[in-house]
């Protein structure tokens, strides 16, 4: 079994959702309901490895699973939150997984859907690898999330990569989503990027572990999706 640091690997841009314009977006998503809005992808939520953060810097607590190099997978299912839906299954996620190379998932022992908290919306990501699990969070019922910054260019490409779209809204940017582009991306981003985490053993900084588990995400989520289409 590979060695796995007890620091977790996030995976959720984090960056400029701030909790005090929480009210302010949904109104915001409210008006703007009626509108069309068409696809989205990840930027301020990010992927990211709990090893690559120092405990100081982790602010999203999660249950801590305790490797046993032997158990078979297992998902633990937990109520998204008022306001926010996971969106993929774990029958689609156990699907997903059976199309990677059994080497890859062999040390995968749990995945855990996680409920948005409070707390947790301060430090908003899509997914996480902790040891032997991977995290996925839920996103925003509406498939609208709400930024105070404009994206990266590297955040613009891989939104349209899934098909999401960026938007600016008076002072704020959007960035949209479809439900099949939100479940392309984690289908073959999200939960890619982390099980690229847990095949890292090399790797020991953040910048190094994220190199690798972005590579990894577009070698065996989006290039081998696309190869199936």
């Amino acid at each position: 079994m590979r060695q796995q640091s007890s620091t977790p690997n996030f995976s959720r841009p984090s960056a400029n959702l701030k909790p005090s314009k929480l009210a302010h977006r949904s109104k915001l998503v409210e008006q703007r309901s009626s509108r069309n809005h068409s696809k989205p992808i990840a930027a301020y939520r990010q992927r990211v490895s709990r090893a690559g953060t120092g405990r100081a810097s982790f602010n999203a607590p999660e249950n801590w699973y305790e490797p046993t190099g032997d158990s078979p997978l297992r998902f633990v299912v937990q109520p998204p939150g008022t306001g926010y839906i996971h969106p993929v299954t774990a029958e689609e996620v156990r699907a997903r997984l059976a199309e990677l190379p059994e080497e890859f998932t062999r040390d995968l022992e749990v995945v855990q859907f996680s409920r948005m908290t409070r707390k947790r919306r301060t430090f908003p990501c899509y997914g996480m690898q902790w040891g032997q699990t991977v995290y996925l969070y839920p996103i925003e019922e509406t498939l609208v999330e709400l930024y105070i910054r404009p994206p990266k260019p590297s955040q613009q490409v891989e939104a349209r990569m899934f098909g999401a779209v960026w938007a600016k809204e008076g002072s704020y940017w959007t960035l949209t989503w479809t439900p099949e582009a939100i479940k392309d991306f984690y289908l073959n981003n999200v939960l890619i990027h982390e099980v690229g985490h847990i095949n890292d053993p090399r790797n020991s900084s953040y910048k190094d572990r994220e190199r690798f588990a972005n590579w990894f995400a577009i070698e065996y989520g989006y290039r081998a999706s696309r190869g199936r289409r």
